[in-house]
This record gives structure tokens, sequence and C-alpha cells, in this order.
């Protein structure tokens, strides 16, 4: 393709792309999420948007551009069942991915590249989401990740389903004798013949000859023959009572009391249901006969038990353990050391059966814990016909200074330590059939491709089965659920423990496992090819010229990628057919970091650097350039480059862009897509971005020369000026309005090798020291808008930096709770940080925090509510836990200084007027009006708008704007008075 600007450089559906992508979060059936858990996948839909408007050309005629993005984005409409708006048409809806607007985006592709495919590069693929969306446009992608996890998923969502796409085998013989497998077939082929307008007949004989079938229908049958092979040797351990097989067991964690020697079990909550609709279900707890321990029973309380918020209460809280045998109390570091001796143990609480008006609970009985405990005897012994054995591989305690891997500071050393005995047992057996099934398929003369295919599949299922049967897991009381290990992605220590039953027919199951990935396998079956190479980003990938390279990198220490893969690593090592284990799994765990190469996941890790965190952040820094360096190299000189970048912290985006550019960049555009829900179990509390920022780059020409600053910063506000009011009329708003800005802004700067300071002999303007500028001209140019609607950000360069702050905060999220993130963005752009705001000024105060002890990383009563069909992506911005803020109200702010001059420093403006308020509330006139004659306010203009801004900011009917409107419509008579006294200027 010539070298003329893209649609992407030019325009994006950007609403359109944003409203498909959190509406993608909602999806499970088909969803290649559902596939293997990844942390942090890009939707599919925002992957989509923006191959094709990088890939296209922009049209240069804004009518003909208009059609395109119509064509891409569909139109917003409002929807008459939600009320919310929504897209109609498009390409990135949900299940449009197969509309016929595709075949014409397709063609369109080819012919911008003169017949032939583009090549597209993803150096850092991981789940594979711009791959997938790259090969469905036509594409010839290459898709690399070091860690080998993510290249199995990638062989998993690139490769099998493309390259069997189409192609049938019969059935084996066994799945016609399976009696659930050939319900499901028969249930699939009545559903099939209903969306065809007709209803197929005789079923019943249809297996009178094996039926040939696709992929996903093979992986079901093999799935099928590993849970009954595996049902035969379990069964047992899984007792059914009263006709009802349970869906899972509940457990506590328990330690001795150095009190009295009784085991104190160890709950957050003895509540097991407690739902909105009025059902509740509660443990009740008292000591045992001998006072030895304690006996429980389900109980249901009442609607004013419910109310009281220390009804139910488990043992634990933060200063430790409440023995409910004796006074004594546990401290968490008793327990932390009780746990590193291996002396914690585990009592069975209740049990979760289906009943015929939902979930129902029962007291476990004798046959329930006869069968636990046989199995625990046996769990070692599972493993004998393993590769390795059972699970000994050492957890890595590199990201436990970020919660990553908590569960180490507990004692767990071991991966097989995770699981409870029952668990390791039925994994064991369930591992030993999906490892046999090789040896079926080659039996039976399977081709090559569908023996690896088959087993890589059901590898896959087995890793949702480990994710849902971990000692990790944990009852999810509002929706009635099982909660998998990975709710969020870290290890913490979790002490009220839900077994899901793997044959129980319900959450977390075997069954439900194998459902998913056939589902997704079936969603993602089109013809096509990618290369899937296991190596570093850094290292060169081919001698290729690449159209396109589009990645989402890691994040500094946002995600441990490798620390947390493990935990499906040395299950995958097990069970993967030889072919796939020997390219990628012959190391005992995930290798993390080579010194002497350089070289590994590119992580912010210090434990890999001997604790040293500044060889650790400059390690990442380095190899995030060489990483970019040979992305640059494998680019075409006409191509584009567009990285992802979600992280909260905006000092972050200096190294990423400075690494860009030292790389040989020039960013020219810039899109916050969003792409997270603003609830869910992930986001709450967090100081998550609600969007992923797609920078768009391209080469630098090799005769660019540096530039001066003061040329430069002329130069971006002219480029801007037109942006951001074009960004203003999309409706983008909040930080997203900070970060669609900063692309435009950066070309000004990156199109330069480096930037001179024309007033500082030999030195440079670094990109944050830009950066810094963009932000301020653009808050200004938002402040502008609040104030006078015109967004003149050169009128408000007089504003202080606290009221800008105020302004900006107020205008997007009032007094009420916002993420931390957006505070963090809107302080620094404003030359503040969120604790100058909270501690310094007494203007923010933080809310939402998770105020559980160091020592209780991960309180399951904290995370509830997720969905059990939940597949959904880490927060965007990984991250770990944060808190939100609120803005202080007026009347919470009563610091005797406030609106006074402080160690020679100006009050700033916000806090003049809320003295001001409090003069009035107290009904003393003779002090507002000596304050506004002392600080010359009569006749401050600027004074003037943000007393009308604030008017307009606060509530209708409140207090605060009463009180507002009367101090401004004093300041309004009484300046015309003093006006008046006032001599003429001569």
């Amino acid at each position: 393709m010539a070298d003329r600007p893209r649609l992407i450089e030019v325009a994006f559906p950007l609403k359109e792309a944003s409203l498909d992508s959190v509406h993608e979060k909602n999806v499970r059936h088909g969803h290649i999420s559902t596939l293997h858990i990844w942390p942090a996948r890009r939707p599919l839909a925002a992957s989509r948007a923006a191959l094709i408007a990088t890939l296209l050309p922009d049209p240069g005629d804004a009518e003909k551009r208009r059609e395109l993005l119509r064509k891409l984005g569909g139109k917003l409409v409002t929807s008459s069942k939600t009320g919310k708006e929504e897209t109609e048409g498009g390409v990135l809806h949900w299940g449009r991915e197969s509309s016929p607007d595709m075949d014409w985006f397709r063609e369109e592709i080819r012919k911008a590249y003169g017949g032939r495919s583009p090549r597209v590069l993803d150096p850092f693929s991981g789940g594979g989401a711009i791959p997938l969306e790259a090969m469905r446009l036509g594409c010839e992608v290459t898709a690399v990740d070091i860690n080998p996890v993510a290249w199995f998923i990638l062989k998993c969502t690139l490769e099998y389903p493309q390259k069997l796409a189409g192609k049938k085998l019969p059935l084996p013989k066994f799945a016609m004798e399976l009696p659930a497998f050939r319900k499901a077939w028969e249930d699939a082929q009545v559903k099939a013949g209903k969306k065809k307008g007709k209803q197929k007949a005789g079923t019943i004989d249809m297996f009178e000859q094996a039926p040939e079938v696709d992929l996903a229908w093979h992986v079901r049958a093999w799935g099928h023959w590993v849970l009954e092979a595996a049902r035969q040797d379990l069964e047992k351990y899984y007792p059914v009572v009263d006709e009802k097989p349970a869906v899972a067991y509940l457990w506590a964690r328990t330690v001795k009391c150095k009190g009295c020697g009784a085991a104190i079990p160890l709950l957050k909550t003895r509540w097991l249901c407690k739902k909105k609709e009025g059902k509740r279900v509660a443990l009740a707890m008292k000591p045992n006969a001998n006072r030895s321990g304690v006996v429980f029973e389900i109980f249901y309380p009442t609607a004013t038990q419910a109310k009281d918020k220390k009804f139910a209460v488990g043992t634990m809280s933060r200063s430790g353990a409440q023995c409910p045998c004796c006074p004594a109390i546990m401290t968490m570091e008793d327990i932390r050391l009780e746990s590193q001796a291996g002396r914690l143990g585990a009592i069975m609480t209740g049990v979760i059966v289906d009943g015929q008006q939902g979930k129902e609970y029962r007291s476990p009985t004798a046959a329930d814990l006869q069968a636990a405990a046989n199995a625990s005897s046996k769990a070692e012994l599972a493993f004998k016909n393993l590769p390795y054995g059972t699970p000994k591989e050492p957890i890595n305690t590199g990201s436990i200074r970020k919660g990553g891997v908590s569960v180490t500071r507990w004692g767990i050393a071991t991966w097989d330590q995770l699981f409870l005995p029952r668990q390791l047992h039925s994994l064991g057996i369930i591992s030993t059939y999906t490892a046999q099934v090789e040896r079926q398929l080659k039996s039976l003369n399977y081709p090559a491709i569908w023996q690896e295919a088959v087993c890589a599949l059901l590898a896959a299922v087995f890793g949702r089965l480990v994710d849902y049967l971990s000692g990790l897991c944990f009852w999810n009381k509002q929706l009635e659920c099982l909660a998998h290990t990975f709710t969020r992605y870290a290890l913490p220590m979790v002490w009220d423990i839900s077994e899901a039953n793997p044959f129980s027919g319900s959450t977390g199951d075997y069954l439900g496992g194998l459902d998913w990935v056939a589902r997704a396998v079936e969603s993602i079956s089109f013809p096509g090819s990618a290369r899937i190479l296991h190596q570093s980003a850094i290292q060169p990938i081919d001698s290729l010229k690449y159209d396109v390279v589009m990645t989402d990198p890691p994040y500094y220490d946002a995600i441990p990628y490798a620390d947390l893969a493990d935990f499906f690593y040395v299950w995958l090592r097990r069970i993967l057919p030889d072919v796939v284990r020997q390219r990628a799994f012959d190391t005992a765990v995930i290798p993390k970091w080579n010194a002497e190469e350089r070289d590994g996941e590119l992580i912010d890790d210090e434990s890999r650097f001997g604790g040293d965190r500044r060889a650790s952040r400059l390690a990442y820094e380095d190899g995030m350039y060489r990483a970019f360096s040979s992305a640059f190299r494998a680019l075409a000189p006409d191509g584009r480059m567009v990285t992802v970048f979600a992280n909260k912290q905006p000092e972050a985006w200096g190294t990423l862009v400075s690494a860009l550019i030292r790389a040989g960049l020039v960013v020219d555009s810039s899109w916050p897509i969003m792409t997270e829900q603003s609830g869910g179990v992930r986001n709450a509390g967090r100081a998550s971005l609600a969007s992923s920022v797609w920078l768009v780059c391209k080469k630098r020409p090799e005769a660019a020369r540096p530039g001066w600053d003061n040329r430069v910063l002329e130069d971006m506000r002219e480029r801007i000026n037109t942006r951001l009011r074009d960004f203003w009329d999309a409706g983008i708003r909040g930080p997203d309005f900070v970060w669609a800005a900063t692309g435009p802004a950066l070309e000004a700067y990156s199109k330069h090798p480096v930037v001179k300071k024309a007033n500082e002999t030999g030195q440079v303007m670094s990109v944050s020291e830009f950066l810094r500028h963009v932000r301020r001209f653009v808050v200004d140019f938002v402040v502008g808008r609040v104030l006078t609607g015109n967004g003149n950000a050169e009128a408000m360069s007089s504003l202080d930096d606290v009221t800008t702050y105020y302004l900006l905060h107020r205008n997007d999220f009032g007094l009420n709770e916002a993420p931390a993130g957006a505070s963090i963005l809107y302080a620094v752009s404003c030359g503040l940080s969120d604790r100058d705001l909270s501690d310094r000024f007494d203007l923010l105060t933080r809310t939402g925090s998770r105020s559980a002890p160091v020592e209780q990383e991960e309180d399951p009563e904290e995370i509830e509510g997720e969905d059990e069909e939940e597949e959904g992506e880490a927060p965007e911005t990984g991250g770990g836990k944060g808190n939100k803020v609120k803005l202080k109200a007026w009347d919470q702010r009563k610091s005797k200084n406030l609106g006074m001059d402080v160690e020679g420093r100006p009050a700033p403006l916000v806090d003049q007027v809320h003295r001001l308020m409090h003069f009035w509330r107290a009904g003393d006139q003779t002090k507002v009006n000596a304050y506004l004659d002392a600080r010359v306010l009569w006749k401050n203009a600027l004074f003037h708008q943000i007393l009308q801004a604030f008017i307009e900011l606060s509530p209708e009917g409140s207090e605060e704007r009463n009180i507002l409107e009367a101090i401004s419509n004093h300041v309004g008579v009484k300046g015309k008075a003093v006006g008046r006294q006032m001599p003429l200027p001569v």
C-alpha cells in the first residue's frame, strides 16, 4: 500500500467499538475466553475495529469516510428493551463477525494491498484476540509469545480449529454407546433442524452408522470417554444422598487453639446464601461435647437477623481468629506460623445440592465425611502413571510483593499443596485418562493433526476443571455458584473453601467445561492459518516485512503472567501429547528470566534481580525498548504499529512512549476504546481505567532532525486544538479525553529523534515532561468548556492547579465515588499528586477501601459477585487492589486554614469559595465582606466564573446550590457598589 493516511489516523468508530467491546464482556458461549484462562485478553470487537481501521486507507472524502465508519461500527440506537445505547449493523457486535459486510472488508483489504493478503504480527499474543481477528480478515498472521501456556492457548485458538475447519471424521464406536453423549448429539441435531426450519426425525436410529462429525464433536466424544473412565474410579468418593448428587462441599481451614487446643474453623462468614430476593441460609456453630472443636448445622435466618451486620459473622477478623470454645484469639501471625509448619487442617461444614427450587443446603453425612477421608489416603497413588508424578514443582514467590502469588506466605510451597486431598486425587485420575487419549487415538488411526488437536483441546478442558477444583475456590453466596480460582489474576489464601464435584452436572463440573471448550472451537472454526512462535518478543522474528504490527505488551508489574501460568503449566506438561510437550514444556516450571541473555518474560519483578527494584525496572524498560526495536525492524517501511496500553499510572506512559520513540517510531494518533464494564468483581474498588488506549505509530524518516522544545510545544497546541473539539463533540469525556489527545499531540514530539531545550544548553525535553504539557493543555481545555463553554485553554492558564483538579473531578464524577486511576491522572495533569489532594489540601477522601489486613490479601467476601459462567478478563490495567476516592463536600472541609494563604502559598480558589460558604451558612455577612475585600474578589472575573460553574455543578435545590447562588447574588450587587466607589483609571 502506498503510504497514505490510514483510517485509524483520521477517524474511528470510537463509541460503537466501545459499546460492543463492553457488551462482549457479557458473552459466554463460544467466546475464546472460555477456551482457557488468560489475563487481560483484548475484546474481539476492539481488536477487529482497530485492525480494519489500520489496514484500510482513509478515503480522503468526508462522506465516504462516514459511510466506511457506518459499515464498520454500525449506527447508534436506543434499545427498546433496556433504554440504553447499542449498535445496529456494523461488524463489531458479537454475532456479526460472520455478516456479509465482513466479506466486503476482506475484499477491500486485499485491494488495498494490491490483491495480496497483508501480513500482521503480534509479538505479545497472549490469549490470541488480535491474531484471531487478523486471521478472520484474511491476513497472513504471525503470533508470538514467550509463555508456553500462552503458546498452547494460541495453538488451540489459531491453529487446530482453522486447520480442521470443514473437515470431518466418523465418530468412534464407543461414542454411540454413551447415553450422555448420545443425548447431547441428538439434542444438537434437533436444535440444528429447528434452526433450518425443519424438525430432524429418526434421531433414535441415527447411530446405525457412525456419523462423520467435526473437531468439536470429536472433542466432546473423547471428553465423555475421559469422564466415564474416571467415573468408574471416582464415583464412590462422591456419594449421592437422597438421590441428589452434591454440587459442592464446603470446607473451612482449621488451626489448633493455643489456649484450649480446640480446632478453630477459620471462617470469614457463616452466611451460605444471602440473596436480595430473600433466600437466606447460614451456618450455626457450637462447641462439640468435649470442646475439642465445633459442630455445624444449617439454619435459615429471618429477615431481621439478615439486616444485622454482626449476625452470622465468622471466626476471623483483623485481629485473627476467635476460638469458639474459649476466650483465646489466634493472631494472624499465630495462624501464619501454624500454616507454615503444615499444621492447618480442614473441616467439612456443609454440602450443596441441586433441588427442584434451586440450590439446597444440608449438613455433611457420615458417608460424605468417610468418602473424603478415603480419597485422601490415595491422592499420591493417582499420579503413578503420569510423567513427573504428583505436581510437586515449587511455586515461585517472585510476585508476592504485589499480592500475585501470596499463598506462599502461608507455607504453601509446591503446586500440589494448593488442592484438598480429594481434589488432588480426582485430578490425578482425570489427568491420567486425559493423557491416555493420545494412545487411544493412535490405535484408531486418527490422522496426526487430529490426534494433536483433540488431545490439546482436552487439555484445555482439564485446565477449566483445575480452575474450578482447587483449594482457592469459594462459594458465592449472592449468586449461589462456585467462584473459580482465577476470580482475579492472583493466587491468594482462601479460608472458606468450596470443593466442586466433577460429576455433579452443575457448576464447575467436567461436562460443563467440555461444553464451553467445544462451543468455542465451533465459533472459531473458519479456514485460515497462522504461524505460532514460542519465543521472546526481543528476538528477531524472520526476514519478512509486516504491514501491521499490533500488540498488547505487559505493563510493569501489573500481572505476573509466568508465576500464575505455572498453575496450569505443571498439569499441561503431564497430559499434553509428546509432540506438543517437547516443544514448549521441557522444564519443571516456566522459565522467568535469563540474566546472561538479558531476555525472558518482560515484567517488573525484583525477585529476579536479587530484590533490586531499580535493576528490575531498568531491565523491563530496556526489554520493552528492544522488543519495540525488533518490531520496528519487522515493520514494512509504510507499515503501521499499534500498541495497546492501559496502565493507570501516567508516569508509565513516559516509559512506553520513550521506548517507541527510541525504537524509531512516530506516534500519530490514539483512541481510548472502552473495554471494561463499570461494575463487576474485578473492577470493584480498583484503580483501573475504563478504557485501553490504542496508540498508532509509523516509522520515523531517517532524515528526521532534532527538534526544539518551544517549537514542538507550539506545534503540539496547533495539532490538537481541532482534534480536542472533535473528541468533545464525539462525546469523549473523563480520563479518556486526556488519553485521546495523547496520540495526536505526540506526533509533534516523536517526529524528532530528540527534542532539545532552547534555553538550556545540552538539555533535552523528556517524553514525561512533554506529556505533562499535553495533559495540562487538555485539562485547561476541559475546564474552559466547564467555565465558558468554548474550551479556551489559554484563558484557563491562570487558574490554580487545585481548583482545576476540583472542576475536572466534580464535572466527571460529582461527589460520588471515582476510580483512583482517574484521580491519579487528573492530579498528575494538574501538577499534583492524589496524596497532595487528600493530605495536604484535604480535598479528597479515600473510599471503597479493601480494609482487610495484609495477612488476608484475598477476602472471598470482598470479591463475590462472580458468575459461574464468568470467564472474563483481568482488569485492563491489571494492577492489583486499589481504592476509590470522593471529593469532600464543602461542609466536610473544616480546617481553620481553609481559604487562607499558608507558607506563602496562595489559597486555591475552591478553598476561598468554600470558606465563604461557611461564613454565609453561619449568617456572618461581615466576615463574608471582609474576606471578599481582603482578597479583592469583587472584581475577579475568574472568581465569578468559578462561582457560576460551582452553581451549575451542584444539585438543584440543595443547600450547597442555595448558598452558592446567594453568594453569587451578593457579590454581584456589592461588586457594582464597590465598582462605583472605586476611582476611574487615569
